[in-house]
């Protein structure tokens, strides 16, 4: 059993920086597809950026170039820094782990971009 625990979220003004924080387990973390999404009320979850167990990275087209995704695989953590945030980044973000073509979930925490 995968589990994942987010942390870092926060009200933060337009323009400000959030460092969003996973901490996950099991055996073989390392070898692990991570990722993050986010949810607004009533809307469908959307991805936002994921990391390969090798380092290999993606994001959606409309968090390139201000958020980036990282991991320690020692720490067991994944991590989602964010940049230059703008009021529709506001939604629960989520992280994920893919194992076995298996998704699993953390329970959310809640970002907020608002003057």
């Amino acid at each position: 059993q995968v589990q994942l625990v987010e942390s870092g979220g926060g009200l933060v003004q337009p323009g400000g920086s959030l460092r969003l924080s996973c901490q996950g387990s099991g055996r073989i973390f390392s070898a692990y597809a991570l990722g993050w999404y986010r949810q607004v009320p009533g809307k469908e979850r959307e991805w936002v950026a994921r990391i390969s167990s090798n380092g290999g990275t993606n994001y959606d087209d409309s968090v390139k170039g201000r958020f980036t995704i990282s991991r320690n695989n020692a720490a067991k953590m994944v991590y989602l820094q964010m940049d230059s945030l703008k009021p529709e980044d506001t939604a629960v973000y989520y992280c994920y782990a893919v194992i076995g073509g298996t998704p699993y979930w953390g329970q959310g925490t809640q970002v907020t971009v608002s003057s």
